[in-house]
């Protein structure tokens, strides 16, 4: 694949951002034809709009096209979008791709997993949003989750926004922030952001999208179920804290250790399923934060389980045991909550292969993705 042909298609891209799917097409038989790039105008190439959404068909398969062609040449795509990386381990078979977004709430990068099994013309499929832990990042949280494989075998995409280091030198999410805990502003409108020009790109069912984090990511995954009801069907918080639980770093500290929120949870009207993952043994953030995202879920409980030992994903045995509540509210929106016995600040069952990760906890991904997939928007 040549340099010209290279090039236009990434002015293809472009111009489906800033124009429409019509320019965009003609870009594309232009270099089917050998014709150059032609240059864009200066007022569009600062153009920041959307995509209309007539081409979100067109603009994967640019995607995909400029995926390909990058992984070949070695060279870095344009604008939205770098190589594609399919032979390391976060990879199994699909496309994981480097992208950067930016709104007028601010900017982030972000990775983004397509199953082998995506088809442009085929049913949607879900979206799950992954929040990272503190000093993660999207590479390491797929890796130590395993999300992506998970993704080629439920045919869903994953995405995993990355936070910068100059928005928190920790690389936390600012769930504590109160210019970060609401709809339009902050670090939930960039999330949202991302999320919604993932949706515009490819065919993603709009009932079955979800988000689900680690720790400071997992508090963030629940400020956006709260923030974004109608963007997000269910959210997944693994070692994470509820809803307003601080307004600054040291009421954050506090509430991580199990003191005094700035928010009781029983303030907090539930509209959305939440599945909770959270160890006894957490020194990090104290297990009281993992009951306190569910208190609201008290109306019809069923009685807890108590989850054998089973086989591990990777082989051997699951060795911790877990106690699994499954609650509901009085209008009927439910929860699960499982307390890990044992378990420190860690993703449960994740691999070694990535950083906070428990190999012998039971399989939190798994489980999760199970409950997103049975509790679509209603």
């Amino acid at each position: 694949m040549n340099e010209d042909f290279l090039r236009s298609m990434k002015h293809a891209f472009d111009l489906l951002r800033t124009q429409g799917p019509r320019e965009a097409t003609a870009e594309v038989q232009r270099a089917l034809h050998g014709a150059s790039p032609k240059p864009v105008e200066p007022d569009a190439a600062h153009d920041s709009a959307s995509p209309h959404v007539a081409g979100h068909h067109l603009g994967a398969k640019l995607r995909e096209w400029l995926d390909h062609a990058s992984a070949r040449t070695g060279s870095s795509p344009g604008a939205g979008t770098a190589h594609a990386r399919t032979a390391d381990a976060t990879a199994p078979g699909g496309t994981f791709s480097t992208h950067a977004f930016s709104n007028a709430a601010g900017q982030r990068g972000y990775k983004l997993y397509v199953p082998t099994s995506y088809d442009e013309t085929g049913a949607p499929l879900p979206l799950v949003v992954m929040l990272h832990g503190c000093t993660q990042n999207a590479d390491d949280f797929a890796a130590g989750t395993r999300m992506n494989a998970l993704a080629e075998q439920h045919r869903l995409i994953v995405v995993y926004p990355n936070q910068a280091q100059s928005a928190n030198p920790s690389k936390c999410w600012n769930w504590f922030k109160p210019g970060d805990q609401h709809r339009d502003g902050g670090e939930p409108a960039v999330i949202a952001g991302i999320t919604r020009e993932v949706m515009g790109l490819y065919r993603i069912d709009p009932a079955r999208v979800y988000v689900a984090g680690l720790s400071a990511g997992g508090a963030m995954a629940a400020v956006m179920l709260d923030t974004w009801p109608d963007l997000y069907a269910a959210a997944g918080v693994h070692s994470g804290l509820p809803v307003g639980s601080a307004s600054d770093l040291p009421s954050a500290l506090a509430a991580m250790k199990g003191g005094k929120r700035a928010r009781p949870a029983t303030h907090h009207r539930a509209s959305r399923p939440v599945i909770v993952f959270h160890g006894d043994a957490d020194a990090t953030v104290h297990p009281s934060n993992g009951s306190a995202l569910v208190q609201a879920f008290d109306a019809a409980p069923h009685p807890a389980t108590e989850a054998p030992q089973v086989d591990a994903p990777g082989g051997g045995t699951v060795r911790r045991g877990s106690t699994v509540k499954r609650l509901r509210t009085a209008d009927g929106v439910d929860a699960e909550y499982w307390l890990i016995h044992g378990a420190g600040h860690a993703w449960a069952g994740g691999s070694p292969s990535g950083s906070y990760t428990d190999p012998d906890g039971p399989d939190a991904s798994e489980a999760m993705l199970h409950f997103f997939l049975s509790h679509p928007k209603r």
